[in-house]
């Protein structure tokens, strides 16, 4: 069980110790404050608690089973420490359960290995992918890790870096990709460009020119749900293997290419870790290429 201890430098009620200094959610404190959890000086206590200087502050940070099975699958570890866990998700799978499909996800693997390494954590994505993305997938072990980076998220805060195999190619070698994305009319899930969506920012790198197709680096500055396939295909070289966004030429050559899912990759991660403060890069060992290609299309 991960605890979080303070060492008090000012009198204050507890929830404000909890809230500023150790950086809790209010969500976190609340659950928490049903669990036994909080004690100062070796006392349990309540949030009102009034502390005062010098006092010793504990919290216990205990993590719910999870209403999923746990799945003895390998799992492609490429960083961990305490506070996280990051790893290659392979595309065609999920990265946590839903209503429809609690098995066979990234989670159920986790859940196995946590138990297995004796590590009592949960399963927090902080950064997910959707189910044909692969690459790397960084995941907090607990509720409090996930609330700072959460806020981290939202404030822009984590670099982001994709790869991705196109049909076409932009006119610039560099630039950023501009346009408002928004929710298709429900039942359907998809996205589309239009005017009363909400902002998205892409920047782009063009890494290689082959034939018909091209290699991309991008890099989300917003997070929409999407995002980097919806921009692609609006500016005219749609992801190659795409089957929802894809235009019917991208869609024949990536048939023609045997190219069954699509080809992004999220290759690397770049953050402030919100414990030591030192700045983590994690890379996949994924990457997507254009090697499909024949000598006769290059």
């Amino acid at each position: 069980m991960m605890e979080l201890t303070h060492i008090a430098q000012r009198q204050a009620r507890l929830s404000s110790i909890l809230r500023t200094e150790l950086k809790m959610s209010s969500t976190l404190v609340k659950r928490l404050k049903f669990q036994n959890a909080y004690s100062v000086n070796g006392a349990s206590v309540h949030t009102d608690f009034p502390v005062k200087i010098g006092d010793f502050v504990r919290v216990k940070l205990d993590e719910p089973t999870p209403e999923y099975p746990a799945e003895d699958a390998p799992l492609h570890i490429v960083y961990e420490d305490e506070s996280f866990i990051a790893v290659d998700k392979p595309a065609g799978m999920l990265v946590h359960p839903s209503s429809a499909c609690n098995t066979g996800t990234l989670a159920n693997r986790l859940t196995a290995y946590y138990q297995k390494t004796d590590q009592p954590c949960a399963v927090h994505p902080v950064s997910r992918l959707d189910r044909d993305t692969f690459g790397v997938v960084l995941l907090a072990k607990n509720a409090h890790i996930h609330a700072l980076m959460c806020a981290q998220s939202k404030a822009g805060q984590i670099e982001k870096v994709y790869h991705a195999a196109v049909f076409g190619a932009p006119p610039a070698p560099c630039g950023i990709l501009e346009a408002p994305i928004a929710r298709k009319a429900p039942p359907s899930l998809l996205r589309c460009i239009r005017s009363d969506g909400k902002e998205a920012r892409t920047q782009y790198r063009l890494l290689q020119t082959r034939g018909q197709a091209a290699m991309l680096e991008l890099h989300p500055l917003t997070g929409r749900t999407h995002q980097l396939r919806i921009h692609c295909a609006h500016f005219g070289f749609p992801i190659l293997g795409d089957p929802q966004y894809a235009n019917a030429q991208s869609q024949a050559f990536s048939l023609a290419h045997g190219l069954t899912y699509q080809q992004l990759c999220a290759v690397r991660l770049r953050f402030l870790h919100p414990l030591t403060e030192k700045m983590i890069e994690i890379r996949s060992d994924l990457d997507t290429s254009l090697d499909f290609l024949s000598e006769a299309e290059v």
